[in-house]
């Protein structure tokens, strides 16, 4: 490859004490900039290599002196107590008990935000039959029903900040657990703002401050047993957002009260996969104004210091939504996402405004990954672990163009394993071309534009749980993954957004999830005039693809009320007299790998199977109109199933393809200003692939994870 492509676009942390290791990997990897990490300093003689600085700061995580003399401004959440049964006409409830005590502590102050309820009829227990004991952090209840369950819903203080109690778990840190302060009290406000103007002056030496991230985490709620150690976990909920303050200021400003149960909601909480009440969307776009505006203020101080501001797309995101108009009114130079996967890139990619869009590569660099697996100690392979995440990102790269990529963590770690380094110069060479092409030249796209509808839209653009291998069944994430590799304009559509007028320029809609989510829809199904806008949509010549249960709502003739278009439907028992039509596969070279749906059956004997198992329809076409029904039982990643679904979109649509390969694990994209045709192959094993240029194929070879030019 080209020294063209030796330095430049990429961020290596720093580590005082391990000065010429860290100048030595400075040089190999190419690196102009330098960083810290969280249980790193950076001495005086890294910050004079003439690299340029980040400086990481948690706005909200070092300030424990502060928040020592100040307890009340600490951070807090809503929690639910175990569920106690009531064996007589009393009883007691240990409000802690099951949770990490390390991370919270009773908010004793706060009753008058509590509830207590009898779950079993899921009602509210009158004030007066409950009492509060502070002594023992305990709730007991008079006047209950004998043999049902209550728990209460209380307010507790966050007392370790998630990300660093992880960090102390994970590197057995024997240092003081940071707290968080919570910025909604003018107090804390003033307090941050002198702290981040001491801080700018007393750091001239930083080219780019690094929010990691802002003010509120994603919720991560640990507990106290081993065989149950995160209780819940969401990428996207508001729930460490809250406070009375909090809940003061939102009556004030939308006339109505928020309760304990919002949040708790019957113990489900509001995790970004179901579709949220009008109430707790109400209470994000609260959220997200505050935070927007108090970080545009400390943004602005950075400014002042002639320094540059980015922010970390992880950790304490929650609120400041980069899809949302207020996110633009920050002023942030830069956004750094963590990414493990393709879909990941895109999101970075596609947050707006005239930004530094970065990637932090994977592994990170600490003795084991977030799994608990061996990555940097005996027994772990970092360097196959970062080939096996770059072969996912670089499929999103060669789609959407990214200006910078780079480590964190803990740099000496690397000592030992030699071909981690090499393997991350090759990988900084190979970005340091995708870029200079996407500078050259746009990438080429087919001329199809996916839509995806959900209850979300625009705001969850190219995401839908968190990182894929914390949620990796959920159809639309793995659909997500596909999609981020492939060549077509996708757009993100909530049904708010579905008009005739925005529907006329899209080709295929999609819509995945299982019942209820947020990600199939829910209760938005229930509108008659979506369904109508819809099926008059497809007969007059869209496309729209079903997964697992989509356009599911009960109440009504179909259990999928796009059931019509899609040919099938989902039984839920009771069909169980009815008859069913003859499940026959039609002749089809279509190899989607998937599993079945039980319960799904075909509505009359008009619509295609495509794909069978075990006399179950799992993937279906159906004329209707002008246009297409297709359906799919579910959906994984993987690239012989986007080999497939590549070609079931453009099937559906187009007569042929330009540009495509006819191996699924050598990804293609083709820059035309440039005239150059770029081959991945994502295995570790030399592929051959013959590429398909409109009528032409040309024959060619890809060594393991490597990359391949062809001038056309």
């Amino acid at each position: 490859m080209s020294d063209l492509y030796n330095y430049g676009s990429f961020t290596m942390p720093g580590e005082s004490g391990y000065e010429e290791l860290t100048l030595q990997l400075a040089k190999k990897w190419g690196s102009d900039v330098i960083r810290d990490c969280d249980g790193t300093k950076l001495s005086d003689q890294l910050l004079s290599a003439g690299m340029d600085v980040y400086s990481t700061i948690c706005i909200i995580r070092e300030h424990n002196a502060f928040i020592n003399e100040h307890p009340e401004y600490q951070q807090q959440v809503f929690l639910e107590s175990g569920r106690v049964l009531a064996t007589s006409s009393a009883v007691s409830i240990t409000l802690l008990s099951g949770y990490f005590t390390k991370q919270f502590c009773v908010n004793k102050e706060s009753t008058s935000y509590w509830q207590v309820y009898d779950r079993t009829t899921d009602t509210v227990v009158p004030r007066i039959n409950w009492s509060f004991d502070a002594e023992s952090d305990s709730v007991t209840i008079q006047g209950t029903t004998q043999w049902h369950h209550y728990s209460v819903n209380f307010l507790a203080f966050r007392i370790w900040e998630e990300i660093n109690m992880y960090n102390h778990v994970t590197n057995s840190w024997d240092k003081e657990p940071l707290k968080q302060l919570d910025p909604r009290y003018p107090e804390v406000q003033e307090y941050l703002r002198s702290w981040l103007t001491t801080w700018c002056e007393e750091h001239p030496e930083t080219d780019v401050v690094r929010f990691t991230s802002l003010f509120y985490n994603f919720v991560w709620i640990w507990g106290g047993d081993e065989r149950n150690p995160f209780l819940f976990t969401d990428w996207a909920s508001y729930d460490f957002t809250v406070s009375p303050l909090a809940l003061e200021l939102f009556t004030a400003e939308y006339g109505y009260r928020l309760t304990s149960e919002d949040f708790i909601n019957q113990g489900y909480r509001n995790p970004n996969h179901m579709a949220w009440k009008q109430k707790m969307v109400d209470y994000l776009w609260f959220t997200n104004r505050f935070v927007c505006s108090f970080a545009k203020e400390l943004v602005d101080i950075v400014h002042r210091y002639g320094k540059k501001a980015y922010v970390f797309y992880d950790d304490s995101w929650v609120g400041m939504e980069p899809q949302s108009e207020a996110f633009g009114t920050i002023g942030f130079d830069g956004i750094i996402k963590c990414v493990f996967s393709a879909f990941e890139v895109r999101l970075c990619s596609a947050v707006p405004g005239k930004l530094t869009h970065e990637l932090r590569l994977h592994p990170y660099l600490f003795p084991v990954g977030l799994g608990g697996a061996p990555t940097f100690k005996e027994g772990g392979n970092p360097a196959l672990d970062a080939q096996k995440y770059w072969v996912y990102v670089r499929r999103a790269l060669l789609r959407a163009p990214i200006d910078r990529i780079g480590l964190g963590g803990i740099l000496h770690l690397v000592e030992g394993f030699p071909d981690f380094v090499d393997t991350i110069a090759d990988i900084a060479k190979q970005f340091r071309m995708i870029k200079e092409l996407h500078q050259r030249s746009s990438v080429y796209k087919v001329n199809l534009k996916v839509g995806i509808l959900t209850s979300w839209g625009k705001l969850r653009t190219w995401t839908c749980g968190g990182h894929f291998h914390e949620h990796p069944d959920l159809d639309l994430i793995n659909i997500l993954e596909s999609l981020a590799g492939l060549p077509y304009e996708v757009e993100f559509l909530n049904f708010d957004e579905i008009t005739k007028n925005n529907l006329e320029s899209i080709d295929v809609l999609i819509n995945a999830g299982f019942a209820g989510s947020s990600w199939s829809g829910g209760e938005h199904w229930k509108d008659d005039k979506i369904v109508t806008m819809l099926t008059e949509w497809v007969h007059d010549g869209g496309v729209f693809m079903g997964v697992n249960e989509p356009s599911a709502v009960q109440g009504y003739a179909n259990n999928l009320r796009m059931a019509p278009v899609l040919g099938v439907d989902v039984d839920d028992g009771r069909r169980l007299c009815h008859g069913l039509w003859k499940v026959e596969q039609e002749a089809s070279q279509l190899k989607l790998d998937i599993r079945k749906k039980d319960g799904v059956y075909l509505i009359d004997g008009d619509t295609k199977v495509l794909q069978e198992k075990d006399n179950l329809p799992v993937v279906t076409e159906r004329s209707f109109g002008k246009g297409k029904g297709i359906y799919l039982s579910e959906y994984r990643y993987s690239p012989e199933n986007t080999f497939a679904l590549r070609s079931i979109l453009e099937q559906s649509k187009l007569q042929e393809s330009l540009y495509c390969t006819d191996n699924p694990l050598v990804d293609c994209a083709y820059f035309p200003e440039a005239k150059t045709l770029v081959l991945a192959n994502g295995s570790g094993q030399k592929q051959r692939v013959v590429v398909r240029i409109g009528k032409e194929f040309i024959p060619a070879e890809v060594e393991g994870f490597a990359i391949a030019l062809i001038s056309y």
